[in-house]
C-alpha cells in the first residue's frame, strides 16, 4: 500500500489530516451547486404558469441550464490548468453569483428569456466548480477508495437537493392557481410582475452567499493536486482520451443518468398534482419533491459504505435495475402506488452519477483532467433528455412519458456490469 506524505512535513498523519481538512472544504460546494441546481425544478412550474408555457417549453429551462455544461466543460479544463484549481473554483463561485443577480432584472421585466439567460451564466460557473472538484476529491486518497469518497461528498450535493426544494417552494411557489383567462395585456403584465417578484430575494440571497464562499475559499491552502496525483495515480496513462473505451461509454452513461435524473425532478411536481397520482398543491408536492432528493442522500451515504465491500460497476448494475423497476410500477399504477414508486427512484439514482464518473477516469492518470472534461461534457443529457421528456408529456401524457427514463437505466445497468471494464495500461510509472 502506497503511504500518502504531505509535501511540506513529510508526514503520513498530517498529510491524511490535511486531505482531510481538505474534502471537507471541497464539499461545501458540492452542498451549493445542488442546492442551487435544484431551485430549477420549482422554478419550471412556476415559470409554466406565470408565460402560460406547454411542457416542452417549461423544461427548455433545462435544456439552456445544462447546454451550459457542454459548452464549457472542455474550456474549463483549459481555465484550471491555466489558473490552478483554487482559482478556479473562485472564479466558477463568481461567475454564478453574476448568474444568480441576473434573475432579479429577469422578474422585473418579466422576461422568459432573461431567466433562460440566467440559467446559462449560472450553470456556466457551476460547469467550472464540477471539472474541478469531482477529479479533485476522486485524487484525495486511495485510488481504490475512489467511488466510495466520491459517493460522501455528492452525499452532501444531495443534501442541499433536499433542503432546497422545501426552501424554494415556501418562497417562491403559491397555492393560488394562476389564471390568465380574460386578462388584457396591461393586466397580464403586472400579473406577471406580481408573481415572478417571489424569485427576486431567493436569488440575491444566493449571489451573496456565492461571494462570500468565493472570497472564503480564495483564503484557504489546498493541497496540490498534481502532487497527490503523482502519488495516487498507479497508471499514467498516454496519448488520447478517446482511446479509453471505459471513459466514452461512461460519458453515455452521464448523459443518460443526468438526463433521467433532471427529467423526473423537473417534472416531478407538476406529476404529483395530476388528479390520478396525488392531486397535491404546488407547494405540498414541492415537499415531496425535497423526499426524491433526500433519497439520493441516504443512497449515497449508504453507497459510501457499500463499496468499501463490493465492486462499485456491480452495485451500479443492481442501483438502475431497481430503479427501472420502480419507474416501471409508476408508469403502470395510479395513485399512492404511482407517487411512491417515482419518489423511491431517488434512493436508487444515488449513487450513479460519482459512481460513473470514477469508473469513467479510472487508470487515465494524467489524462485525469481531460477525461474529467469529457464527463462533465456529457452532463448536457440534462438538457436532452427532460425535454424529450416534455415533448413526450404534451403528446402521450405526463405518465406515460415516464418510460423514457426507464430506457436511460436500463444503459446504465449494461454500463455498470460490462461497459466500464477494462484493462490497466502497464508502464514502467506502474507501481
Amino acid at each position: 500500500m502506497i503511504q500518502h506524505q504531505d509535501v511540506r512535513t513529510g508526514s503520513t498523519a498530517a498529510g491524511t489530516q490535511k486531505y482531510g481538512t481538505a474534502f471537507a472544504v471541497i464539499t461545501t460546494l458540492f452542498f451549493m451547486w445542488g442546492f442551487v441546481t435544484v431551485l430549477n425544478d420549482i422554478l419550471i412550474p412556476h415559470l409554466k404558469a406565470i408565460f402560460d408555457l406547454n411542457y416542452q417549453w417549461s423544461t427548455f429551462v433545462q435544456s439552456i441550464f445544462f447546454l451550459g455544461y457542454f459548452i464549457f466543460a472542455l474550456p474549463s479544463s483549459k481555465i484550471i490548468a491555466a489558473l490552478g484549481y483554487q482559482r478556479s473554483i473562485t472564479v466558477g463561485l463568481c461567475v454564478m453569483g453574476a448568474g444568480a443577480l441576473i434573475f432579479v432584472p429577469a422578474a422585473m421585466i418579466p422576461s422568459y428569456s432573461v431567466f433562460l439567460l440566467a440559467f446559462f451564466v449560472l450553470a456556466s460557473g457551476m460547469t467550472i466548480l464540477q471539472v474541478a472538484a469531482n477529479p479533485y476529491v476522486a485524487a484525495l486518497g486511495p485510488p481504490e477508495k475512489a467511488s466510495s469518497r466520491l459517493n460522501l461528498a455528492q452525499a452532501l450535493n444531495s443534501l442541499g437537493t433536499t433542503v432546497g426544494p422545501a426552501i424554494g417552494g415556501y418562497l417562491i411557489l403559491s397555492n393560488k392557481a394562476v389564471s390568465t383567462a380574460g386578462l388584457n395585456a396591461a393586466q397580464l403584465h403586472a400579473q406577471q410582475v406580481a408573481e415572478a417578484s417571489s424569485v427576486k430575494l431567493p436569488y440575491i440571497g444566493i449571489a451573496l452567499l456565492l461571494f462570500v464562499l468565493a472570497f472564503v475559499l480564495s483564503r484557504f491552502h489546498f493541497p496540490i493536486l498534481t502532487q497527490i496525483e503523482d502519488a495516487d495515480h498507479h497508471i499514467h496513462a498516454s496519448g488520447s482520451v478517446w482511446h479509453y473505451p471505459h471513459l466514452i461509454l461512461g460519458a453515455v452513461g452521464i448523459f443518460v443518468y443526468v438526463g433521467a435524473e433532471v427529467a423526473i425532478g423537473s417534472l416531478l411536481v407538476s406529476y404529483l398534482t395530476q388528479p390520478n397520482i396525488a392531486a397535491l398543491t404546488p407547494v405540498a408536492a414541492a415537499r415531496y419533491l425535497s423526499l426524491y432528493w433526500g433519497g439520493l442522500m441516504v443512497g449515497r451515504l449508504a453507497g459510501s459504505a457499500i463499496m468499501r465491500r463490493i465492486r462499485p460497476g456491480t452495485v451500479l448494475g443492481f442501483a438502475a435495475l431497481i430503479a427501472c423497476a420502480l419507474v416501471v410500477i409508476t408508469i403502470v399504477t395510479t395513485g399512492q402506488v404511482a407517487m411512491w414508486s417515482v419518489i423511491l427512484v431517488g434512493l436508487f439514482e444515488s449513487i450513479m452519477f460519482p459512481t460513473i464518473f470514477t469508473l469513467g477516469i479510472d487508470g487515465l492518470g494524467k489524462l485525469t483532467e481531460k477525461g474529467s472534461g469529457v464527463l462533465i461534457m456529457a452532463i448536457v443529457g440534462g438538457a436532452v433528455i427532460p425535454n424529450a421528456m416534455g415533448r413526450l408529456a404534451d403528446a402521450i401524457g405526463l405518465h406515460l412519458s415516464f418510460v423514457l427514463p426507464a430506457l436511460c437505466f436500463v444503459y446504465i445497468m449494461y454500463y455498470g456490469w460490462r461497459g466500464s471494464k477494462h484493462k490497466p495500461i502497464a508502464n514502467s510509472a506502474a507501481v
